[in-house]
């Protein structure tokens, strides 16, 4: 033993004793810090980006799918010892059907659960489709800000300290309840207009 590596002695462990370095290691790529420092980290950096699919490859993996099957029936026909061309007659209407109904979207209801890991564009596709009909189901309007409930009841009792401190300078209990009550029906009134406005019943 040198260096304490390795047994302090070979004895009873079936091997002898000799150490060499492990060539299977693999070390790691960067020694950074898993985490951006704090100082770089901001609200736009925390926020969930969703993976965003690469529109071509998508296109390129339909019109594959549809090769494929007009490659079945041209191998089916050539079975059959069908003439070539009459083949090719048959393998071009069913490459124009099959690309009308592609290109018309009915082919495009792959759900998450039939596809394979490798398959990320077509996970991220269907994980966007997933989660705008989740949105619409909740009624959950587009431009929905994380948090913005917060900020709207930061501003609400902003306003209301501001009253008070105005109503106490001036002394006018009377025009400050006229005033709550003015914004609380223009408060009700935004709130309706939204709901109509962002929701189509």
């Amino acid at each position: 033993m040198s260096d304490n590596v390795g047994l302090s002695t070979p004895r009873g462990s079936g091997t002898s004793g000799y150490v060499q370095r492990n060539l299977a290691h693999m070390r790691p790529r960067d020694r950074a810090a898993p985490y951006p420092p704090p100082s770089s980290r901001d609200l736009d950096s925390l926020r969930h980006r969703q993976r965003q699919p690469d529109r071509e490859i998508l296109e390129h993996d339909r019109k594959r799918e549809v090769e494929v099957k007009v490659f079945e029936l041209r191998d089916q026909l050539e079975d059959e010892e069908v003439d070539e061309d009459e083949i090719d007659t048959r393998c071009d209407a069913l490459r124009k059907e099959l690309l009308a109904k592609m290109n018309s979207g009915a082919g495009s209801t792959t759900s998450k659960k039939g596809l394979k890991p490798h398959q990320v564009h077509e996970m991220a596709d269907a994980k966007i489709r997933e989660s705008e009909r989740l949105r619409s189901a909740l009624r959950i309007s587009r431009d929905y800000e994380e948090g913005g409930h917060w900020k709207r009841q930061e501003e609400r009792l902003k306003k209301a300290l501001e009253r008070e401190a105005v109503a106490s300078s001036a002394g006018a209990g009377a025009n400050r309840e006229e005033e709550e009550r003015e914004e609380e029906e223009e408060e009700e009134g935004r709130r309706g207009r939204g709901r109509r406005d962002d929701y189509d019943l």
